[in-house]
């Protein structure tokens, strides 16, 4: 098969469109015929690699993946050759105590598939059989393969973690990136009143297009000024947090008294720093949040098909131009997701 395939970490330039094996499918696998494989900020980690991470070289990178079924393990008994699949990225070990508590992103082994094992940036990959998702017949395959990292992990942070209830003003960050467009979509489908961040009047209209009440723009703007005039003063009651030490302290200054701070992402810089004073006597709370679970991302399909949410896709690259996808979307120019089209 064609594949991604990288032998070193580096820049861009070390992705390589090139031949490698077929992948051999365990009893309870599918090989999958990828048609599509959107591109997350996950991608460029592991491909410019971190000492504490160690990633398998060489790598075949790629997390959210739709396609179709070519051949099944003996064991695989819900899904069919020739089916039209959307994968769930998460791969865990299906036995621990975590995962059949359906907490299976809690899951010791959890990794996710162009992590530490090779992913959706080639014309085939193997799944578990439980990854297999309905196919949303109401998108492309393109579009089918925005869903599932992204929304995924809005769903966890929004309801799971941060326990967002109707009425309640959210401050979401990095509106263009593409769980801030998924995360408008999930608070506003929730009754929030969201007030919205990004760099460019471009972005920003788009960002109000998709649900938007309130916008700011980062670079021209201070984002907890605009907050404390937007809300009176009060702040908000969640804050949708990603980017990392580039807005930390105004994300961290933007809570209302009692305001939850749900973050995913580190994407400038992970040393955020916490006046515990501050912390304590405002009764805040600062929640972390990691992907999310299979039984979330069936929630997540079966809004996609009905047509609640819609994945915003920016730019589709073929496969052999991944390099110039991955400086494309380190360039932070687009809105939504960055697509390989298989």
């Amino acid at each position: 098969m064609k594949a991604i395939v990288f032998h070193q970490h580096g820049g861009p330039e070390v992705l390589k469109y090139t031949d490698a094996p077929d992948p051999t499918i365990r009893p309870n696998e599918v090989l999958v015929r990828v048609r599509a494989c959107a591109l997350n900020h996950l991608d460029l980690w592991v491909r410019i690699g971190n000492p504490n991470v160690p990633i398998p070289l060489p790598h075949i990178p790629g997390s959210d993946i739709s396609g179709e079924v070519v051949q099944i393990g003996a064991d695989v008994s819900t899904v069919r050759v020739g089916q039209k699949v959307v994968l769930a990225p998460g791969v865990t070990c299906g036995k621990c105590p975590a995962c059949v508590s359906g907490q299976d992103n809690r899951c010791r082994h959890f990794t996710n598939l162009g992590y530490l094992i090779d992913g959706g940036c080639a014309e085939l990959v193997r799944a578990p059989e439980v990854n297999c998702m309905p196919y949303p017949e109401n998108l492309t395959f393109e579009e089918a393969a925005s869903i599932p990292l992204v929304f995924q992990t809005v769903w966890h942070m929004l309801l799971a973690r941060a326990e967002l209830q109707p009425g309640e003003d959210v401050l979401i960050l990095g509106a263009g990136s593409g769980v801030g467009s998924a995360a408008i979509q999930v608070a506003k489908f929730f009754g929030a009143r969201v007030i919205a961040t990004a760099g460019t009047d471009e972005k920003l209209r788009k960002a109000k297009q998709l649900g938007a009440d309130h916008l700011i723009n980062h670079k021209t703007q201070n984002i907890r000024d605009e907050v404390r005039r937007i809300t009176n003063k009060r702040g908000v009651d969640v804050v949708f947090e990603h980017v990392g030490t580039a807005t930390w302290d105004d994300s961290f200054a933007s809570l209302a008294p009692g305001g939850r701070l749900v973050t995913c992402g580190a994407t400038t810089g992970y040393d955020a720093k916490v006046d515990l004073r501050y912390l304590f006597s405002r009764q805040l709370s600062l929640l972390g949040s990691y992907m999310g679970t299979k039984s979330e991302l069936h929630s997540v399909m079966r809004l996609v098909a009905s047509g609640r949410f819609k994945p915003i896709v920016d730019r589709i690259f073929p496969l052999a131009a991944c390099a110039q996808a991955h400086a494309y979307l380190e360039s932070s120019s687009q809105f939504g997701k960055v697509v390989l089209a298989v």
